[in-house]
């Protein structure tokens, strides 16, 4: 059977190393699979993935004048490397004060917050040091 690339063949995990694995292919041909094509999650070592004489499923991605071929495991599963999540759902029924604010009024919220939020740290910073009439020239 000759090896075609987009084709998903089975093959036997002949060696590891650090950047991926060699596949034994049908035919004696061997072809790599890069660690970033070995799972659609991270791979930090291999050998948490595949070991040696595993009979694994693959698909040729290329292949080149010097005989060497590309394989892919991850996109033989078919599963897309992302996932997409479902949209978040909305209840339009329900009223947010946000929502229906102008943003003249938004912005009107957002400095009080703030102002509040400055007075407390400078109040928090002020105890700290102990009170208003602390400077560095008495200390």
């Amino acid at each position: 059977m000759p090896l075609e690339i987009g084709k998903v063949v089975e093959g036997k995990v002949s060696g590891i190393t650090k950047f991926g694995a060699f596949v034994e292919l049908p035919e004696g041909n061997k072809g790599l699979v890069h660690i970033s094509e070995i799972s659609s999650e991270y791979v930090k070592d291999i050998s948490d993935h595949l070991e040696e004489n595993q009979k694994v499923k693959v698909k040729i991605l290329s292949m080149d004048d010097k005989g060497r071929i590309s394989l892919s495991i991850r996109k033989a599963e078919g599963k897309p490397r992302f996932t997409k999540r479902p949209p978040a759902e909305i209840d339009w029924s329900k009223k947010d004060t946000d929502l229906a604010m102008s943003f003249e009024d938004k912005l009107s919220k957002f400095m009080k917050d703030s102002d509040e939020k400055l007075l407390d740290l400078k109040k928090s910073f002020d105890s700290k040091r102990g009170g208003r009439g602390y400077s560095r020239k008495h200390a």
